[in-house]
């Protein structure tokens, strides 16, 4: 495991210009980062996503008449029922879907350390950029967009984390592909993990490091 003691993460400005260069503790987020942990979170929220809806029909439950198709001896052909009969095309399957709850929760605990473990995955790997001043007066998609494209991951997929909800931010941002949002009370392991750059404020990353990361157990929905 790489030494997580002194992290560094570039400061860029809305122009994607470097302003600075962001440096903690990697131990204030966690103090390792447990590939098992985040693989147990990532299927957990997986697995809450879906819906298992699902549902096919038996034997009884498929429209036809009980009778038998035709009489057991005396005709050549192989004995058979009725046409409900799982081996016959528009029979009932013998072992039919039910729907089904597929959701499950992990810990509490393990859920907010396995949150920060990815954030702190995400600066070890240089894929977390500090931004400074992010700020928007009115909805528009233009300032987001462009502010991407200056840094250099326009589209490509990103979560950008902002201390609190941001009507105007989040109404800038929803129309961009592959750009996530997520106040940092709503972030967890499974957004983090999903997209490939983080984008966090200064406002933001300090109270993360001050232990107000809060882990929502629900994934982060797409800002589009």
């Amino acid at each position: 495991m790489a030494d997580n003691t002194k992290i560094s993460a570039p400061i860029r400005d809305l122009a994607g210009g470097d302003v600075g260069v962001y440096e903690f503790d990697g131990a204030e987020l966690a103090d390792r980062v447990s590939k098992q942990l985040l693989h147990d979170v990532v299927v957990m929220y997986e697995a809450n996503k879906r819906q298992g809806t699902f549902k096919t029909k038996t034997r009884g439950e498929v429209a036809g008449r009980k009778k038998k198709m035709f009489r057991q001896k005396g005709t050549g052909n192989a004995r058979m029922g009725t046409r409900m009969s799982p081996v016959r095309v528009g029979g009932g399957h013998a072992f039919a879907k039910r729907p089904r709850d597929f959701s499950y929760r992990l810990p509490k605990k393990a859920i907010r350390i396995a949150t920060r473990m990815a954030m702190l995955s995400k600066f070890q790997d240089g894929e977390a950029v500090v931004l400074n001043g992010l700020s928007v007066t009115e909805p528009k998609t233009k300032v987001i967009s462009q502010m991407l494209n200056a840094i250099g991951v326009g589209g490509a997929s990103a979560l950008l984390v902002i201390p609190d909800h941001d009507v105007n931010l989040w109404r800038s941002a929803r129309n961009i592909p592959n750009l996530w949002v997520a106040p940092l009370k709503e972030l967890n392991a499974y957004s983090l993990l999903h997209q490939r750059h983080l984008l966090i404020t200064e406002e933001a990353i300090d109270l993360a490091r001050e232990g107000k990361l809060a882990s929502s157990e629900e994934p982060v929905a797409a800002a589009s």
